[in-house]
Formats: C-alpha cells, structure tokens, sequence
C-alpha cells in the first residue's frame, strides 16, 4: 500500500471517528463530497470539528476560512494538503 492510499484511509476513519459518522470508513469515496449535495451531509460543526482534527492530528491549521473551505472538500482534497504541508520546509 502506498503513502497516499494509507493517508486516505486514515483520513476516512478520521472522520468516522471525529464526526462520528453511522458509516464505515470504507464507505466513503476519495472523491465524495463531504457537503452540499450527494455528499457526506456534514454541517458547519462538522467543519469546525474537522479543522480540529487536522490540527491535532497533522499539525495543520487552516486558520483562513477560503483555505479551509477549498481543503476539506473531499478525502482526495484534504490528503493533497497533508501531503503539501508536510513537504514544506520546517
């Protein structure tokens, strides 16, 4: 399995577990929204908490609510900034 599958499962099971979801975390698709329709029916808490998350779990604040909005759209979009962040220079 490489990197990024393993990020992307940890990132599904991150939500299950944060937001407390009533599905498995390989019911979610990498690229299945997590709001609006025919998505995940996450709310503003649900970002709030996900923001949280990151943090602690990634060391990624995304303190600009347009930075936040464009990284937690989809599993495929929240791994591609944990990846970005970690390659930044320390």
């Amino acid at each position: 399995m490489n990197d990024s599958t393993e990020l992307k499962a940890q990132i599904k099971q991150m939500l299950v577990d944060n937001l407390m979801l009533k599905i498995s975390a390989a019911e979610i698709g990498d690229d299945q929204p997590l709001f609006g329709p025919g998505s995940l029916g996450l709310d503003s808490i649900d970002a709030m908490q996900l923001v949280v998350a990151l943090e602690k779990n990634h060391q990624m604040k995304l303190s600009d609510i347009e930075v936040a909005r464009k990284v937690i759209q989809t599993v495929n979009t929240i791994a591609a900034a944990i990846q970005e962040h970690q390659s930044l220079p320390r």
